[in-house]
């Protein structure tokens, strides 16, 4: 699944401080080779050159702006 700017994830990486984290995806950038990383922004700040593989959709997670009426 790949991910566009200003999408809701969930960093899923053991050795980030943001893991298990809810953030938006602030930009996407493509390698030579055709790999995508991400930079995610958090609440406490942001990190860049995640791949795809360790982001998860954020779907139905508590903070994301949905339409109440």
């Amino acid at each position: 699944m790949s991910f566009e700017k200003d999408d809701n994830v969930v960093l899923t990486d053991k050795h980030s401080d943001f893991n298990g984290e809810v953030g938006t995806v602030t930009q996407t950038m493509e390698s030579m080779f055709g790999d995508v990383t991400y930079t995610v922004s958090f609440e406490d700040g942001q990190e860049t050159g995640i791949p795809e593989e360790d982001l998860e959709a954020a779907d139905g997670v508590a903070g994301e702006d949905d339409d109440e009426n």
